[in-house]
């Protein structure tokens, strides 16, 4: 079995009070797991002193890389820069609230060897309050329904390998970002699974998230992917061939399509 290599993205936005301990979480959360790991810190237009702490923390730990805007870009153009300037196998975004808890995220990487993309989904759902599970509930029911997906949860730190990330464009960089990835991923055919992730509360701050700014920027995601899926058609139908050949998906249909022709093969010699 490999062991993969990771890249964490961690997008950041005015987090001075949150940051240090993100980092510093994931860096024990990758030897914990022994992954060779980077860590990319977006620092995405921060007006606080979240820049001269990613600074400083990339001073003292080699393998902490820094992008900066001079302003904020929303958190899916930060990820997806992120992606973009990765060099590890397989890349995750942890947030610089650090609401997630590295090691836990981190705890089923090795399913990566039989899938695509993992994606987690919340186990202590009670955590939130009731509004925002009802709204997230909501959320969910919507997605799936007009996608045609099944998933618990699609804003998680979801790990993807880095090579399938070639076969989608993004079109949203707020915070319907995600659920966009997944839908395109999903919907061409790469294999996935869900595995339980505990989340646990931010140290200090609010959550970007759930604001009006955030909303109608989920809305218009929303409309446009389903335009883009349902009235234009342009997404691909599964097709593994069209797939990427580092993928394990490809690798996988590859295979049992050869062992299909032999069996085929084997049944006319007789």
């Amino acid at each position: 079995m490999k062991k993969y290599s990771l890249s964490v993205i961690m997008p950041a936005l005015n987090e001075e009070k949150n940051i240090e301990k993100a980092v510093t979480d994931t860096i024990n959360a990758l030897k914990k797991h022994a992954i060779n790991g980077e860590i990319i810190i977006v620092n995405d237009g921060s007006t606080d002193n979240t820049a001269n702490i990613a600074q400083e923390l990339s001073q003292k730990f080699d393998n902490i890389k820094i992008i900066t805007h001079k302003f904020p870009q929303g958190i899916g153009s930060s990820v997806w820069e992120g992606f973009n300037s990765s060099q590890k196998d397989i890349v995750v975004m942890f947030p610089a609230d650090n609401e997630n808890d590295p090691d836990d995220a981190l705890r089923f990487f090795d399913l990566m060897d039989n899938v695509d993309i993992l994606v987690p989904f919340i186990h202590n759902i009670e955590v939130r309050d009731k509004t925002r599970r009802l709204i997230s509930a909501i959320y969910n029911f919507i997605i799936n329904m007009t996608f045609g997906i099944k998933l618990n949860y699609h804003n998680g730190t979801t790990l993807y390998r880095r090579a399938i990330l070639n076969d989608i464009e993004l079109s949203n960089f707020g915070f319907f970002y995600q659920a966009e990835m997944l839908i395109k991923l999903i919907r061409k055919g790469y294999l996935f699974a869900e595995v339980p992730n505990y989340l646990g509360q931010r140290a200090s701050g609010e959550s970007k998230a759930l604001t009006w700014k955030s909303f109608l920027q989920i809305i218009k995601g929303y409309l446009n992917l389903a335009y883009t899926i349902h009235i234009k058609a342009l997404e691909a139908k599964k097709n593994y061939q069209k797939l990427h050949p580092e993928s394990v998906t490809y690798l996988r249909n590859l295979e049992f399509e050869n062992k299909l022709n032999d069996c085929a093969k084997y049944a006319s010699i007789k």
